[in-house]
């Protein structure tokens, strides 16, 4: 069978997303809508450049010196990679055999026996959480926590070194008792290294008007330096470390 993926694009010296310089590839395709997404064109699933994984792999060889070296890897993003397990699977085979470390960022909500030989091949998972009240979550997203608190469980049970990530936007996620309760919940994961809180954005804003998408948080303002502190501190009483 000829694997093929569909990629948005590449980065070959990130250094957000993941340890150490990184090539990051951006999957297409995503089953989640979140208003705060600042990759709105990478949801389309037949878009994007169709890869071989012989055509990848000679742009991330590239820069294998560069990622050992500062303790890099390769990190899949999107989109949501996992949507296209298959290839990411045969791209964690490879990159490990050259022993460039993978790094999968997700949201969690995808999951099958592929997923979970993707998982064996992953040394690090970046685990997107939206929020932790269910409805919170649904309205964000436009899907189901459910599975993403599954999947968390299950880098758990595996032992899945795993950084958890928190999107805080004023006016939607930044429900301090459903913070408090995702923080409590954390208490429970001893596979979670980091934490890290991204505060809001509005860089994509421009592709969801070009794409003729409906964005709902043009009002909506980047979190000031006092609900930001306060959510670190509640985030502080799970125990686990918070990126700087």
């Amino acid at each position: 069978m000829n694997i093929t993926g569909r990629v948005h694009s590449v980065e070959s010296c990130g250094t957000v997303d993941g340890p150490g310089v990184r090539f990051v590839v951006f999957m297409q395709g995503c089953p989640l809508r979140c208003q705060f997404c600042h990759n709105p064109d990478t949801w389309d699933t037949n878009k994007g450049t169709i890869y071989t994984p012989d055509q990848l792999m000679s742009e991330i060889i590239k820069y294998k010196s560069y990622m050992i070296f500062s303790g890099g890897g390769v990190t899949f993003t999107g989109g949501e990679p996992l949507l296209q397990a298959d290839f990411i699977l045969e791209m964690s085979k490879r990159c490990k055999k050259e022993g460039i470390s993978v790094a999968v960022d997700t949201s969690g909500y995808v999951f099958s026996d592929t997923v979970e030989q993707v998982l064996e091949n992953t040394d690090l998972v970046l685990l997107d959480i939206k929020n932790y009240d269910p409805e919170v979550y649904s309205r964000v997203t436009g899907v189901e926590l459910a599975p993403t608190l599954k999947f968390l469980d299950y880098t758990r049970d595996k032992a899945i070194n795993t950084w958890l990530r928190y999107v805080l936007v004023p006016g939607l996620t930044d429900n301090l008792e459903s913070v408090r309760a995702l923080a409590e919940h954390l208490k429970n994961y001893s596979n979670i290294s980091r934490i890290e809180i991204l505060p809001f954005h509005k860089m994509g804003e421009y592709k969801w008007e070009a794409l003729g998408y409906e964005y709902k948080l043009y009002d909506t303002r980047e979190p000031d330096k006092k609900l930001l502190e306060e959510v670190k501190g509640i985030f502080l009483t799970s125990g686990i470390p918070l990126a700087n």
